[in-house]
């Protein structure tokens, strides 16, 4: 797990400046780095600069950026490739020097040019220069999980892991792509292919950029609206068949994942997909413990920890846990902008540092269970739209009736229930299942002028799926996975230099998953059904079965208290008109409404606290960055 950035250009920057924005990823890469520019054709420079956290072959044959055998390539990568052994013996031909996987995306694009991506299982972003073609490749893994992204000027590149190289960039502008905050303070980030910057774009899950010479060509290697028709037609077997396959191919991703050269541990939440992961990773380790760690809360409702303890108890690994409290959790805030330097508001990204930062004393690489909602059909959103299915014809026979002359005139449609509005209001079929949020729909529009990216994503005609809860787990694979999820995640564990690895979104995981029957993941309301009957064959089902608790972080409580202060500052009036990004006086006005309200205002109360730590966290960001 690395940090890398570089740039292709007509115009030269030092190596001490390309130096300085590699050093901004320090986190991502303390063990050693490497800054290179060399010529490139028709008068273009191109630097290459890695941050490296050592996981394989510790030594300095690891370093990078790395050149191959002939010097025709240059790479600087991110990530791990698991299957590097196999793929490596496919390649005897090549004089390898170490004994990592870094010079066997060398050796395999050499035999294979830039198809050799598609042989990779793992987590990746690569940026990879061909002297003999003058191509600079940028390419990232399958589902996303590790970023990257370029900005585009003119007829020059620059591209990094994370956004404060592109920032320490000479001559960047810091232009802020207004375009999109509607949407990021109703999704609560910033989703792939948009920045918060104008001309930066995040390279695509699945997606190889090309770059040569001002010219630029993208195209998807892996799409998952093509995979999933293709794969869908393949099937699978009775379903004690696809389970006991399944078994074996989530076992071997997490043997593969527990191939490194430092220490390897498993964060444990007590939880189906984490505590699944964890007992594959002790039956694969044998009679030697794997070390797990989790986080305990001392509000009761939000606490799994005691849940996390017994299965490790059970699986018999060395755990350690630790009981945070409010204080702890609060000390964090402050940390976000600095880690994550894109506005990004999903808040269980503080007990997500809190864990990394608890299994940083002990391991360098950990297991997660990432995944096992969205290809298992876990989330609670699930249930909810197997009912709005069943309920959308009654739904738009309502919707026409109510509002039809003369009920619109009476406001009829205002005076249903607001589950019946719901239904009735979901008229788009692009956004079928993407149920509700009017309200701060209507919010977030008075907010900000600007912004002509959509709330929600128009895209799930594409799936070509009538089953509304595949629709909707294609959709969260598509955008709220890596957007949010692993995006989290990523910055989390790098804020610790340590690597999240995550078995569950092996391709072999996600492409069986869409083989298998819908009942298979769902069935008579049990979520993630076949992943439960696996695990069951590890840990009793007393120990797991309860309902889903996700991280709790008091946010009204924050906002109305302690930031209190901080955010009143935030939407005065005076602030926001130097600032020039939302209609100061309607911010103002909501914020102070909902500071004053509580959770008794129907349009200002407990309900809206998203939309208040949303604009929390951009303004955060505004002052870190902007400021």
């Amino acid at each position: 797990m690395c940090g890398i950035c570089g740039f292709i250009s007509e115009k030269c920057i030092t190596k001490e400046q390309l130096k300085g924005m590699n050093d901004t990823m320090l986190h991502r890469g303390p063990n050693d780095s490497g800054e290179e520019i060399f010529d490139a054709a028709g008068g273009f420079y191109v630097g290459m600069a890695h941050r490296r956290l050592s996981i394989l072959d510790l030594s300095m044959l690891g370093h990078q950026p790395m050149h191959s055998c002939d010097d025709r390539l240059v790479i600087a990568f991110n990530g791990e490739i698991y299957n590097f052994l196999e793929l490596r013996r496919e390649l005897k031909g090549y004089p390898f020097k170490s004994s990592c996987d870094t010079e066997v995306i060398l050796a395999a694009y050499l035999k294979w040019g830039i198809s050799c991506i598609e042989r990779f299982e793992g987590m990746f972003a690569i940026s990879l220069y061909d002297k003999k073609t003058d191509e600079l490749y940028l390419v990232r893994d399958r589902i996303g999980k590790k970023p990257l992204y370029y900005w585009l000027d003119g007829d020059n590149l620059v591209y990094a892991s994370e956004l404060k190289p592109i920032m320490a960039y000479p001559g960047f502008p810091k232009s802020i792509n207004r375009s999109v905050i509607k949407r990021y303070i109703y999704q609560q980030c910033v989703n792939e292919p948009y920045s918060i910057f104008e001309n930066v774009y995040k390279v695509e899950p699945g997606q190889i950029v090309r770059y040569s010479q001002g010219r630029l060509d993208k195209w998807k290697y892996w799409d998952i609206a093509e995979v999933y028709a293709r794969k869908k037609q393949e099937g699978a077997g009775s379903y004690e068949e696809a389970k006991q396959e399944l078994k074996a191919i989530l076992r071997d991703c997490v043997k593969k994942r527990m191939t490194a050269d430092v220490p390897v541990g498993a964060f444990l939440s007590g939880g189906y997909d984490s505590s699944l992961v964890t007992a594959l990773a002790q039956d694969v380790s044998g009679s030697k413990p794997v070390r797990t760690y989790s986080i305990g809360f001392n509000e009761e409702r939000y606490n799994e920890a005691k849940y996390a303890k017994a299965v490790a108890e059970h699986l018999g690994t060395e755990h350690t846990e630790l009981y945070i409290d409010e204080s702890a959790m609060f000390d964090m805030v402050d940390s976000i902008p600095r880690y994550y330097d894109e506005p990004f508001a999903d808040s269980s990204q503080i007990p997500s540092m809190l864990v990394a930062g608890l299994a940083s004393k002990d391991v360098t690489v950990v297991l997660s269970g990432d995944g096992g909602d969205e290809f298992f059909c876990g989330y609670n959103i699930y249930d909810n739209v197997a009912q709005a299915q069943k309920l959308d014809p009654l739904g738009r026979l309502t919707y026409g009736v109510c509002m039809a002359p003369p009920a619109k005139r009476l406001g009829l449609f205002d005076r249903l229930p607001f589950r019946v509005r719901v239904v009735a209001a979901n008229c788009d079929s692009e956004t079928k299942t993407q149920l509700g949020g009017q309200g701060y729909i209507r919010v977030i529009d008075k907010m900000l002028e600007e912004g002509d990216v959509p709330f929600k994503f128009p895209i799930e005609s594409k799936y070509n799926e009538r089953n509304w809860q595949e629709r909707r787990m294609l959709l969260d694979e598509e955008t709220y996975l890596p957007g949010d999820i692993l995006c989290k995640v990523d910055r989390a564990s790098m804020k610790y230099s340590i690597e999240a690895r995550c078995p569950i979104l092996d391709v072999r995981v996600m492409e069986y998953s869409y083989r298998l029957p819908h009942g298979y993941k769902y069935a008579n309301g049990v979520k993630k059904r076949i992943l439960k009957d696996i695990a069951y064959d590890y840990i009793p089902k007393g120990l797991l079965d309860r309902p889903k608790v996700g991280f709790g972080v008091p946010l009204d409580k924050w906002l109305r208290g302690p930031l209190r202060e901080r955010l009143e500052a935030m939407c005065s009036t005076d602030c926001l008109k130097r600032q020039g990004i939302f209609d100061a006086e309607y911010v103002n006005g909501f914020i102070n409404e909902y500071l004053k309200t509580g959770d008794k205002g129907p349009a200002s109360g407990a309900n809206y606290s998203k939309v208040a730590w949303s604009f929390f966290a951009f303004q955060q960001w505004y002052e870190e960055y902007m400021a």
